[in-house]
Order: C-alpha cells, then structure tokens, then sequence
C-alpha cells in the first residue's frame, strides 16, 4: 500500500472529515480512501443503505403490559375472518 500525505487541508475540511467519518464508524484514513474510491468509480456509492434513527429514543421504554397491549390489537388485525373467504 502506498502512503499519501495531503498538504494545505485548512481548518473546517478537517473538522467536515472527523465529524463525516465518526458518523460511518470509520477512521478518517478509511473515510477518505472510501471517498477517493467512490469519486474515481472503483466502487459504487450505496443509495439505499441509510439508517434512520428517529425512533431509537423509543427503543426499550415500553413496559411489558404495554409491550403485550399493542401485540394484542397486531395480533387481532392479522386474524383470518373465515366467513368473508368463504
């Protein structure tokens, strides 16, 4: 693997690139060398991979009873009415 070094990267590039990469999980090396790749077309930017997080502050904070409540009425809406296919 051959080593590059990037001269003149000022202040608020540098600050775009930590805060991208941190959002992928990556190194900035890893989020830089991924972004060379996709711009130079050895690898195909992912369009439908995006992880929406809107309903993570939900996760976990239902009790049991409620948990069992909202089950029920999914559980009752999924029922076969056997009259009406027959």
């Amino acid at each position: 693997m051959k080593a590059i070094t990037i001269r003149g990267v000022d202040a608020r590039v540098s600050e775009k690139l930590k805060k991208a990469a941190i959002n992928e999980n990556k190194s900035i090396n890893q989020y830089v060398i991924d972004i060379l790749k996709e711009n130079l077309g050895i690898t195909k930017k992912k369009q439908f991979t995006k992880t929406h997080n809107d309903l993570d502050h939900l996760f976990g904070k239902w009790s049991q009873k409620e948990y069992e409540n909202i089950q029920n009425s999914i559980d009752a809406g999924r029922k076969i009415d056997r009259e009406l296919w027959e």
